[in-house]
């Protein structure tokens, strides 16, 4: 997946999954469509494209987040482009740079890369940065807990795992439930929370 078309594909095939979310996916096409500059942290208006990762532990199914420096609050890991073009590439770099973890692995392990969730969210004014958007691609990646995590310190204050009922009780935000229901159904697992 090497390119914006390849990603547009995915959206189509996100799309017949979830019709639902049309209106989510419209954005971010329509982002794709006008912005050359899509990948890179400098488009602002109305904003870029990042990539996360919705990290499953291989033996166990815990959940890997990390608190946030800047935002302060438990998210997935995962962050900006940074002009690559293969988002499922820039979610294992960032789940990686910011774990310390290796080995990841997209699932489905069968038929090639799969889009778990589409998110569009609004990054608050910065010093240095106007308000601007996210246009989030997640993916769902399973690795071997079974290795010492290494935080990077100035992107994040800790990194742990939680599993599904700790995610259900420390997490109230549709977007990280979502995740969790949608990465249950496509492990087999049992969701943290009810559809």
């Amino acid at each position: 997946m090497a390119d914006r078309e390849a990603l547009i594909a995915l959206l189509e095939r996100y799309e017949k999954r979830y019709p639902e979310e049309r209106e989510t996916l419209d954005r971010i096409r329509v982002l794709l469509s006008t912005r050359e500059d899509a990948f890179e942290r400098t488009c602002f208006e109305p904003g870029h494209i990042t990539s996360s990762a919705w990290i499953v532990s291989r033996e166990s199914g815990a959940a890997l987040f990390t608190h946030h420096r800047k935002l302060d609050r438990w998210l997935q890991l995962g962050g900006h482009a940074d002009g690559e073009t293969d988002v499922l590439f820039a979610a294992m770099r960032e789940a990686e740079e910011e774990s310390g973890l290796a080995g990841f692995r997209a699932l489905p392990l069968e038929g090639g890369p799969e889009i778990l969730d589409v998110d569009v969210h609004e990054i608050p004014a910065r010093a240095d940065e106007p308000a601007h958007e996210h246009h989030d691609i997640r993916f769902l990646l399973e690795v071997s807990e079974d290795q010492p995590i290494v935080r990077a310190k100035r992107e994040s204050k800790e990194i742990r795992w939680f599993t599904p009922q700790e995610v259900a009780a420390q997490f109230d935000e549709e977007s990280i439930l979502r995740m969790a229901r949608k990465a249950a159904n496509r492990s087999g697992r049992l969701p943290v929370a009810p559809d």
